[in-house]
């Protein structure tokens, strides 16, 4: 099997993403960036499993979704964990 399907780092990203998805929804309470959050992480699935995603664009979700849901402590394993998925496709440069 090749393409897309066959990248660990996708399935990995995917599966993350899924997590915090679904803490995300189980948070009781009113979170005020909910929906912001929650659009973002599709937006941030459906990037990943239509091909090889750009590392900037990966970044850039990632600063939205952690702006909207960073303050809240019992997402911080699980947003750390799409955080460090999203590192597995390289680093941006420098500079």
């Amino acid at each position: 099997m090749t393409g897309v399907g066959s990248d660990p780092r996708v399935r990995e990203l995917r599966a993350a993403v899924s997590r915090l998805r679904r803490q995300l929804a189980l948070l009781p309470g009113e979170l005020p960036d909910r929906t912001a959050a929650d659009e973002e992480l599709a937006a941030l699935d459906a990037m990943v499993s239509h091909g090889a995603p750009e590392v900037a664009r990966l970044r850039r979700s990632l600063l939205l979704i952690a702006g909207a849901v960073g303050s809240v402590s019992a997402l911080a394993a699980a947003l750390s964990e799409v955080r460090e998925r999203i590192d597995h496709f390289g680093e941006l440069p420098r500079g």
